[in-house]
């Protein structure tokens, strides 16, 4: 007698050692099979895995079940992104090393990862920081060097003045740092730069080729690596207005690019960059200007955080000639929203068609001429005050220009300013640009990779030998200070140089650490290799990766980075692909409400009771009943204290349930809404499966039948229904729609219980019992890849003695699936006047009665008989009249 309720517990642990046991998620490189590697992104080990890392596996771990079932040779491995401040961070607060914080924490989130079930083959698993794993990166970035794809050099960077690092762009919110919470400095210091923009063309081109990828993240990418063309203008600095400056070298003129020289005629100001050399220049003879300067270093580089700052300026009392009217004087102003990591550092401002211009003459006074006038749009009467005008029309206030199109004038301009010579040189020139800059990969930080560098006073910079590597650091580091321990160890940086000798110095800058990550996917094919990055062959097999799944949050950096570097590594002969990831998947995120005290503490969801009324929905304290205030639903954080916890979860309703809601509640490209009722409402449908299952099993016997010669009409219903579901749900994971396959499952259980349940004598006719015993394996089957353990122990009640995870994927039958009937369109004429459904079987006399008897069809006729009837099988009936 089978227990009526499945016990979670028992079964879990049971199944995942004998899935263990038998190594069925090992994967080999010499396997026959085709291959199909899949891949999430791999977690930041920081001490707990959380429902989105819950979401994200489960989701892959669906992919990888059900292509091993398919008969794939699969390859699903697990690895940790594992430096990083945070573990600096945590030694400082809790007096400890970092590699003993992260490898304490990569041991909890291991064992957590292994109670979800996820069939990964752990005999790969990597850690960024070890040794044998950063070894082969410091190889791969000394061949980068070798290649020409490496180089250092002088750079704005923002400076976290307590954590003592460089932050990246991402890493400044409103203006602070994103863990110290200090207001960044910019600062220059000399930097490693990955050359990722030898490469702008190819990564932009090659976008239109990733059609397994969002559009949204091939769009986001194509944005930032922003490829404009436009013209650079050399503007002639009015010489009397140069003062002091008349002797500098390079004053005499601004060189601005634009992608809108049409506007020139709008144009009410120059700015120029807080660090361009003419504003530099202007500060050493102008003590308020060099203020103004200091000023503009506290803003932090990255675009948002300049492009959301209070627009100030200076001016520098130089004037800008207008390229078209030498009586035109352009004030020149150093203004704080002007970067010189883009174009030259310098603009001309067109207030009316830019809103940074717009919002900067109005702070400033300097007035607004609108010089594009909408479609339809009077231009005696149109303005522009508030918003700036971006959009489509005709030139005005343009002299020569007005009446053309913007492209019209675009063209107009660069012609005529082509054909102008300013000493030995054209006064404009078309210009290719793009907004992606080189990879500064330098962080001043112990936690990271070494950057296997040598400094020597007489060999200057000098590349650590390959048979040196790997650059490993030091253990005996103190962190009761701010600032990078490397620079202040008493022995580690101190080395002979490798070519002369002499005494000589370590970079100590490491590694930022999105070049852990931009690589891990090719070291994964052959981790055990100790003696290159990757095996070539291994390598050929495996990439590119066919589907990858992780958040959208790394649609640019990380994404873009891999793509570069696998670039990079074909250019030194490790791999022969441009593109590390055949198919890209990005899934939701996973949101909760978020409570508040009275004092307005975050409350976690554990410690809040919600009740419901027909006035609404309140929630109280469960210790003590104080009520809380119900809050936004956001992003399961920390911080907001809204998450929960997945080991509860698993040691409460088991991993399958964890699993089944995390896929089941909303399509997986969308967020989902986590809540009590839904994890209680898919563990019911886990019962409820299981006992569909034992039911199956009483019907069909301890023996299953053969398959008999003939089936009557209960079990062919049967036996149709399985089949149709199957094929649905093949279809629905092929397109990564696992909520809907969940649905079709529904149904399918739904029907087959139906079915099951009206069987009450017992032992049933043969073609019954095999039509049940069939169904029951392809049910079993379609949801072994979203609760495996549940699928494990069904199929053992089904009577097999081998392990589901083991067995292939039913073949669905598909005559099984045709439908008796088929439905035409009816036309007159070729228009729609209605739709027959008819037997399959019918012949061509019988279809034609039946589409001139419809009513459609009769009314659109009016008592004329047909001219003729065309019937194209199984889709069409034409009458002609």
């Amino acid at each position: 007698m089978r227990p009526e309720r499945y016990n979670v517990r028992e079964s879990e642990a049971k199944w995942r050692k004998a899935w263990a046991d038998a190594h069925v998620f090992e994967t080999r490189n010499d396997d026959p099979r085709a291959k199909y590697y899949v891949l999430e992104m791999f977690p930041y080990p920081s001490g707990r895995i959380h429902m989105g890392h819950v979401r994200n596996y489960a989701m892959g771990d669906v992919v990888a079940r059900y292509r091993r079932a398919r008969g794939f040779n699969v390859l699903h491995p697990m690895g940790w992104d594992a430096f990083g401040i945070p573990a600096e961070n945590a030694a400082m607060q809790n007096n400890t090393h970092p590699a003993t914080w992260t490898y304490a924490n990569i041991d909890t989130m291991r064992a957590q990862l292994q109670s979800m079930g996820l069939s990964l083959v752990w005999s790969r698993e990597i850690a960024t920081c070890d040794p044998s794993y950063y070894k082969h990166q410091q190889k791969l970035f000394l061949d980068f060097l070798a290649a020409g794809l490496v180089t250092r050099k002088k750079s704005k960077v923002n400076w976290d003045p307590v954590d003592h690092t460089v932050l990246a762009n991402e890493q400044v919110i409103d203006g602070l740092g994103w863990r110290s919470g200090a207001v960044v400095e910019q600062r220059e210091l000399t930097q490693w730069f990955l050359k990722i923009t030898d490469f702008s063309d190819d990564l932009l081109a090659s976008l239109d080729q990733l059609d397994r990828w969002p559009e949204k993240v091939r769009l986001m990418q194509r944005n930032w690596i922003g490829r404009s063309e436009g013209l650079m203008i050399r503007f002639v600095i009015d010489p009397k207005s140069l003062g002091s400056l008349s002797g500098e070298p390079d004053a005499s003129e601004l060189e601005i690019y634009t992608t809108r020289p049409d506007t020139l005629f709008g144009a009410k100001f120059m700015a120029i960059a807080p660090d361009h050399p003419l504003a530099a220049a202007a500060a050493r003879r102008n003590p308020e200007l060099a203020a103004f300067i200091d000023e503009c270093r506290k803003v932090g580089t990255s675009v948002a955080a300049i492009e959301t700052a209070e627009k100030k300026g200076y001016d520098t009392g130089l004037r800008a000639l207008h390229p078209f009217d030498p009586e035109w004087r352009l004030p020149v102003y150093v203004a704080n929203f002007v970067l010189m990591e883009y174009g030259t550092g310098a603009i001309f401002g067109c207030p009316a068609h830019d809103q940074r211009d717009l919002d900067f003459v109005h702070a400033y006074g300097l007035g607004v001429t609108p010089v594009v006038c909408p479609p339809s749009v009077d231009p005696a009467t149109f303005t522009v005050e508030s918003v700036a005008y971006d959009g489509a029309g005709v030139m005005i206030n343009s002299r020569f220009l007005d009446g053309m199109t913007i492209e019209e004038a675009k063209e107009e301009v660069a012609r005529r300013l082509e054909a102008v010579s300013i000493g030995d040189r054209v006064q404009a020139r078309r210009q290719v640009n793009y907004k992606l800059r080189d990879w500064g990969i330098s962080r001043q930080r112990y936690w990271g990779c070494p950057i296997p560098i040598i400094h020597c006073e007489s060999c200057g910079v000098v590349p650590v030998p390959a048979k040196d590597l790997p650059v490993r650091l030091p253990d005996d580091v103190t962190f009761d200070q701010p600032g990078n321990p490397l620079d202040r160890h008493p022995t580690w940086k101190h080395v002979a140089c490798p070519q002369c000798g002499g005494p000589a110095r370590r970079e100590t800058d490491t590694m930022d650490t999105f070049v852990d990550s931009s690589w891990y996917f090719a070291r994964f094919t052959d981790p055990a290799n100790e003696s290159a990055p990757v095996d070539r062959a291994a390598a050929d097999h495996w990439l590119a990766v066919d589907q990858y799944i992780g958040g959208i949050e790394h649609a640019i950096l990380h994404l873009l980075y891999s793509r570069f570097f696998t670039r990079a590594m074909r250019e030194c002969g490790y791999l022969d692909l441009d593109e590390p990831f055949a198919g890209l998947f990005t899934q939701g995120m996973v949101v909760h409400e978020t409570y508040r005290d009275a004092g307005g503490h975050w409350i976690a969801p554990a410690e809040v009771r919600v009740e419901a009324d027909a006035e609404g929905r309140r929630a109280f304290l469960v210790a003590g009943g104080e009520p809380v205030e119900i809050g936004l639903t956001e992003k399961m954080s920390k911080s907001k204290r809204n998450t929960v916890d997945p080991d509860d979860i698993i040691a409460t309703y088991g991993a399958d349930t964890a699993r089944w809601f995390m896929l089941s509640d909303s399509p997986p490209e969308r967020d989902v809404m986590w809540t009590e009722a839904g994890i209680q409402g898919a563990y019911k449908q886990t019962q409820r499966l299981w006992r569909l299952i034992c039911e199956i099993e009483r019907v069909v016997g301890p023996v299953r039948p053969a398959m008999p010669a003939a089936f009557g009409s209960e079990a062919t219903r049967i036996r149709r229904i399985a089949h149709a579901a199957l094929a649905k749900i093949e279809d629905d994971i092929e397109r990564l729609r696992f909520n809907v396959c969940i649905a079709t499952i529904y149904e399918f259980a739904n029907a087959l219980g139906a079915e099951v349940g009206v069987i009450d004598a017992v032992p049933a006719a043969d073609d019954l019992r095999y039509a049940f015993a069939e169904a029951g394996d392809i049910l079993v089957h379609c949801f072994a890849p979203m609760m495996p353990h549940l699928a494990e122990e069904c199929w053992e009640v089904l009577g097999h003695t081998s392990l589901v995870a083991q067995s292939p994927w039913p073949v669905a039958d598909r005559s099984l699936i045709v439908s008796s009937a088929v439905t035409y369109v009816a036309q007159v004429n070729g228009k729609k006047r209605g739709e027959l459904t008819i037997s399959r079987n019918a012949d061509a006399m019988e279809i034609e009665r039946a589409a001139l008897a419809l009513d459609g069809v009769l009314r659109a006729l009016d008592n004329r008989p047909p001219r003729k009837v065309i019937i194209v099988p199984n889709r069409i009936v034409n009458v002609v009249v």
